[in-house]
């Protein structure tokens, strides 16, 4: 069952002066129609201003459509009544995470989100323990935020996620500003939801590899969807993405530059150890002839 629907979707930004789209601007967004299905794991790839943060936004309501739809669990993101019920559906992950931390103390940041729900303090204080140890910073839940490396607070602003139970989490570049270590930590933590709890993903991200572990890639360029796939299918289609201005998974990239050498290789090589074993696989032929 879709989770998010978008139908022939189109967003203009609204004109500085009065307010109303300039038709005589391209639009961001141009006939987007998809569905995100529940439980999935989906990448939105797309160079800097492709649409992919725009369409993101449109998930939750932050920004509503200039023609075309798009409902979250059968609500219509244009109806005004429906905002609160959408948002604690689909939660929302920045890319830095000092924009979502609003406390001094950890667990008071955690419990910010269901405070404004109305939940009762005893859920709360439920919630906020729950989320914090589902992200492994339980054990940090008197510290100060600000302290905190990279990653850790990233961490955290997914933990304040958390504690609003959505069905669905949108994250936006969130391992942009960190260090490898970092984007290992929030990549791990991103993938558990996913796998243990079901919730649906979706990463936008500019980080190749992270988008070859997903289940889905879509590709974004000049506001239109170009592919739509598994990674696998998505990241053979080099020529394609290279018109795009997008990189290649590092042993995609490899891979594709032994073959425009001449090496007969398989197009849709993804994960290092694939690499390896098509590496290996190259390496005895050229010693057994």
């Amino acid at each position: 069952m879709p989770e998010i629907v978008t139908d022939k979707l189109v967003f203009h930004y609204n004109a500085p002066n009065d307010g109303e789209p300039d038709q005589n601007i391209p639009p961001v967004l141009d006939d987007i129609t998809l569905e995100i299905e529940r439980g999935s794991f989906v990448a939105l790839l797309g160079h800097n201003g492709s649409g992919k943060s725009t369409l993101a936004k449109h998930f939750n309501a932050i920004l509503l459509p200039s023609g075309g739809s798009v409902t979250v669990y059968g609500m219509d993101t244009a109806d005004e009544d429906l905002v609160y019920d959408i948002r604690r559906m689909v939660g929302m992950v920045l890319q830095n995470p000092d924009n979502q931390l609003v406390s001094t103390i950890v667990e008071e940041d955690v419990a910010f989100g269901p405070e404004n729900l109305g939940v009762p303090p005893a859920e709360i204080r439920e919630r906020v323990d729950e989320a914090l140890q589902t992200v492994g910073m339980y054990d940090y839940r008197l510290h100060a935020p600000h302290k905190l490396s990279g990653g850790q607070k990233q961490r955290i602003a997914i933990a304040g996620i958390l504690a609003m139970k959505p069905a669905c989490i949108v994250l936006d570049e969130p391992t942009a500003m960190l260090d490898p270590q970092g984007r290992g930590e929030v990549l791990e933590t991103i993938h558990a939801l996913n796998r243990e709890q079901g919730i649906t993903v979706v990463l936008i991200t500019h980080y190749m590899e992270e988008a070859a572990t997903a289940g889905r890639v879509i590709v974004l360029d000049r506001g239109k969807i170009l592919l739509d796939g598994p990674p696998r299918e998505v990241f053979a289609q080099v020529e394609t993405l290279r018109g795009t201005e997008l990189d290649l998974p590092a042993p995609t990239e490899l891979i594709d530059r032994l073959r425009r050498a001449g090496y007969e290789l398989p197009r849709d090589v993804l994960t290092v150890e694939e690499c390896v074993e098509t590496l290996g696989a190259l390496l005895d032929n050229s010693k057994s002839n």
